[in-house]
């Protein structure tokens, strides 16, 4: 009997996904380990945290289309880019890859939408919440940046953003949670 809840183009689509955001763990783990040998142990920690984080968003998808009934394809996951040249650089390459993604979830929302796949919709809608999250924290990441100076911060500025990754929540506040007693 085959229980496969989900069309061979989402379960493609899924599964292409998956590693996007396996790839997306790869990125992060280059640009942690870049950091960390040039001294910024702080933006090291907050990227190795962001590493093990799309590594857990690669496994709700494989859990996924398992329960779906379908097939998991484990991929080989391309190479990381080039290392950055500087941490402001880091930074950008961070978003830049964050509205790929986005754009890649969005499409996968449009699929399971046209194909009248609910369940995958449904379960898309925390991969939206999520990078809009994730874009949220890049940009906010660079406007620190920007205010310190881009890519002229001086040496002190950079050690005190640096400090100051250590401790920077993975999640932020978004339009949605805000109130006009909690703006």
């Amino acid at each position: 009997m085959n229980t496969n809840r989900l069309s061979k183009t989402i379960a493609a689509a899924l599964n292409a996904q998956m590693t996007k955001e396996a790839h997306a763990s790869q990125i992060y783990l280059s640009y942690a380990a870049w950091a960390d040998k040039r001294g910024f142990s702080g933006i090291a920690n907050f990227l190795f945290r962001h590493a093990q984080e799309e590594r857990n968003h690669m496994m709700k998808i494989l859990e996924y289309i398992l329960k779906r009934g379908a097939e998991v394809e484990v991929s080989a996951i391309p190479a990381p880019p080039k290392n950055p040249v500087s941490i402001n650089n880091c930074f950008e390459k961070v978003f830049e890859h964050e509205v790929d993604n986005t754009n890649a979830v969005y499409k996968l929302v449009k699929m399971s939408h046209d194909q009248e796949d609910w369940a995958t919709w449904n379960f898309m809608q925390w991969f939206v919440k999520e990078q809009v999250e994730e874009e949220t924290l890049a940009m906010n990441l660079l406007d620190k940046m920007k205010i310190a100076g881009g890519e002229n911060m001086n040496s002190n500025a950079l050690y005190l953003f640096d400090k100051e990754m250590e401790e920077t929540p993975d999640e932020v506040i978004l339009a949605q949670e805000v109130t006009a007693e909690n703006p």
